[in-house]
């Protein structure tokens, strides 16, 4: 990487060239983001995840500009276009839109109006109007009239040189990016109706007559638009008042309005803008507000797979576990503290007497015989009524009976993955065997899915798909090697997102452990096919090996600095499994004599930490939660309620909340807090717990609308205000702009979003 990107780099990130140029070294080295933030800290300066991602990133952005330029200059070069002059214009060109910019006018182009005006001979004459602003063209002009060229009068000659003019400023680097300025402040982002399509696309009438400036539209509003167009209901436009774009192009090119010359030159700025500009940097706009609206839809996605990812577990318990169902019964699977399947059966606790005596039986008895100590109930059709059967059998205290969230259960059944697992069962005990093991560790279970199958996000099959997938495996990532993974229990899914591991090795380490029984030291990992010197260095700092030979190997500390910490322990007279256990020895350790020009203090007082917690999981301590009892389905729910929830996915124009109906609230942006919210994720996140107020219930259509202020007859007095400082803005003519939302649940910015938020 040249000094220039690392520079580059370092003013776009405001992070010093020191850290970015470390970082990058150890990028191109091979090194993945969770080994340099966890074990390289004294090179980059403690950099996080977030940073160094953020790096790598824009050193890629960088590569493919470098790799545009190079392309650039191959084609110039072959068609003997390419001087000194343009070569050092390219090289300092920092964007790709720049860039564009410089080639424009030597790209290929097709045969255009000002190309056949060149054959006509009229080039001449359309520099000397362009170039003689304050002069007369009469006699000029008439030097080509030629009935041979089809130039039959000096109106057809000008109307010619104008094309070539309009064809010259639409080449033109600074009339492109000074207009592309123009649109990002002024461009109204505008949607109607396609025509007899009001009832079909009724779905989208909240943009059946609507806009608001490109620059300020939200991600979801630009992204319900977009997806409507392309549905064929909507019909888009992203641009600026045509007068003041115009009059922007005509500051640049006309010198003299007045003048004969002059107003040939500004009748070529009208028609460049109108017939070659306008719809070029309209181009521009819906791929930039797009990209804005991919980057914010994807944000919010990350975040919410990540809060969705680090859920606390119930952790290693044997546990029951139900998928509910009506008429083909409950899907029961028993798991063992490992999550291994040891039964399955079904039990009818909705049909005759006779079945429902034989289901408590059955589960009192399951719950004997494999010592149940937790019970996870799906949350899909008829889990409050399962709960409640489940709850009714008097089962002791001892054993909680758990709601788990089963989004993507039926996606993980119906895998590869469930069917190389289970070869003898059908999707139904795979998916009952999926809502178990979320319930003890989610996250181990949940890497089994795609991420987009897990359903956190707003419009996640509308965003761009490369941006969408590299985020979320980043997310991933970050979170697998953040809780650190036990190797001899860990899914060859989840050892694939390890640090140096992927789906080829984590496979051959399963089949290592299979083969030769569980790993008994980290060093034993680079005996595994394909697991070489620099895998084992990214990948074994992450993986556990508890009950191990070595106890260090049941920690984060990085096997690079066993020697420094059986020093330590040397030093004080002492042991490792000393220094695990006793505080007290620990405090003797003088850190500051251990630093060296390789290890520093950051690195030292993660050892430490580590010591005192060896292998902590960071996630939150589980603790089992309750929906209110005697609200079970929508009709039960009335306006004024007071209950607790469990927020289920967080999008830019508010939460949806699990209050145990089997259909999710909406609690609006405008809802979730008695102050102003700009950002939902400021708020709330998914699997957290709230309570919520019941606005308005639509039995027919299923809608629940929910408010998380704590005076809900306040929220009805100040509605509109709040309403009107997060709407979107009607334009008309230039003019005023109206409210096309409201924070009432029958409104239809609402109900729309709750159709369209998946």
């Amino acid at each position: 990487m040249t000094p220039q990107h690392l520079l580059a780099v370092s003013t776009a990130l405001n992070i010093s060239s020191h850290q970015v140029e470390a970082t990058a070294k150890l990028l191109e080295e091979g090194a993945t983001v969770p080994f340099i933030a966890r074990y390289r800290k004294e090179a980059t300066g403690s950099l996080d995840e977030v940073q160094i991602a953020s790096i790598r990133d824009e050193l890629e952005r960088l590569k493919a500009i470098d790799e545009r330029r190079a392309s650039i200059k191959k084609s110039l070069q072959e068609r003997n276009l390419l001087s000194a002059e343009l070569e050092a214009k390219l090289d300092s060109a920092e964007t790709l839109s720049k860039l564009e910019d410089i080639y424009q006018p030597f790209k290929p182009k097709r045969r255009t109006k000002a190309t056949i005006a060149k054959e006509k001979g009229l080039e001449p004459l359309a520099t000397f109007i362009f170039e003689n602003q304050d002069a007369d063209f009469a006699e000029k002009a008439k030097e080509f009239v030629n009935a041979e060229k089809e130039v039959a009068d000096i109106e057809s000659a000008l109307a010619g040189a104008r094309d070539i003019i309009a064809e010259n400023i639409s080449d033109d680097a600074s009339a492109r990016s000074s207009l592309r300025e123009y649109f990002d402040n002024n461009a109204v982002m505008s949607s109607k109706v396609m025509p007899n399509k009001e009832i079909e696309g009724a779905k989208y009438r909240d943009y059946f007559e609507w806009s608001e400036l490109a620059k300020d539209a939200p991600s979801h509003r630009i992204l319900a638009v977009r997806r409507g167009e392309t549905e064929g209901f909507l019909i888009m436009r992203v641009i600026p008042d045509e007068d003041g774009a115009v009059a922007i192009l005509k500051k640049l090119f006309v010198k003299n309005a007045s003048s004969p010359c002059g107003k040939q030159v500004a009748m070529a700025v009208e028609d460049c803008y109108k017939r070659l500009l306008c719809s070029t940097t309209e181009t521009y706009m819906r791929l930039e507000i797009k990209k804005r609206a991919d980057e914010e839809a994807v944000k919010i996605f990350a975040n919410n797979l990540r809060e969705l990812l680090m859920s606390s577990p119930l952790g290693r318990k044997n546990v029951l576990a139900i998928d509910p169902g009506f008429r083909t019964g409950c899907k029961v699977v028993c798991l063992n503290r490992q999550g291994d399947l040891l039964c399955n059966d079904v039990i009818y606790p909705e049909q005759s007497a006779m079945r429902v005596k034989e289901a408590e039986d059955k589960i009192r008895i399951l719950c004997k015989q494999f010592e149940i100590e937790a019970i996870a109930i799906g949350n899909g059709t008829a889990s409050r009524e399962t709960e409640a059967f489940i709850k009714g059998l008097g089962l002791p205290a001892t054993i909680p009976v758990v709601m788990v969230n089963e989004s993507g259960a039926s996606i993980y059944s119906a895998s590869e993955v469930a069917r190389e697992e289970f070869p003898n069962h059908d999707i139904t005990v795979r998916g009952a065997v999926s809502i178990g093991r979320r319930l003890m560790d989610p996250l181990a279970e949940l890497v089994k899915i795609d991420p987009q199958s897990i359903g956190v996000g707003q419009y996640q099959h509308d965003v761009n798909q490369t941006m969408l997938k590299r985020s979320l495996d980043d997310v991933v990532v970050s979170c697998v090697n953040s809780v650190g993974v036990e190797v001899n229990t860990a899914s060859k899914q989840l050892l694939s997102y390890v640090s140096g591991l992927n789906a080829t090795t984590a496979a051959n380490v399963v089949a290592y452990r299979n083969e030769n029984g569980p790993f008994k030291t980290r060093k034993e990992l680079l005996k595994v096919k394909g697991l070489g010197a620099k895998s084992f260095e990214q990948a074994a700092g992450f993986l556990r090996i508890n009950d191990g030979e070595n106890p260090l190997d049941a920690s984060a500390v990085h096997p690079e600095r066993y020697t420094l910490v059986e020093k330590m322990a040397s030093d004080i007279g002492s042991d490792i499994n000393t220094l695990l256990k006793d505080s007290s020895a620990r405090a003797k350790i003088n850190l500051a004599s251990y630093v060296s020009d390789e290890i520093g203090m950051p690195t030292l007082k993660d050892i430490m930490q580590e010591l005192g917690k060896p292998g902590r999981d960071p996630r939150e301590k589980f603790e089992a939660f309750s929906f209110a009892d005697g609200v079970s389905k929508i009709e039960d729910l009335q306006e004024g309620m007071r209950l607790p929830g469990i927020v289920t996915n967080v999008t830019a124009f508010g939460a949806f909340v699990d209050i145990g109906v089997h259909q999710d609230g909406l609690v609006h942006v405008s809802e979730l807090s008695d102050t102003f919210v700009r950002d939902a994720n400021e708020v709330v996140k998914p699997q957290q717990r709230v309570n919520v107020y019941v606005l308005e219930v639509d039995v027919p259509r299923k809608r629940i609308s929910l408010s998380m202020k704590s005076n809900p007859q306040k929220r009805v007095r100040s509605a509109g205000e709040m309403a009107q400082r997060n709407a979107p803005r009607k334009n008309n003519n230039g003019g005023g702009f109206r409210s096309s939302s409201s924070s009432t649940f029958g409104n239809s910015f609402s109900d729309a979003f709750n159709k369209l938020k998946f």
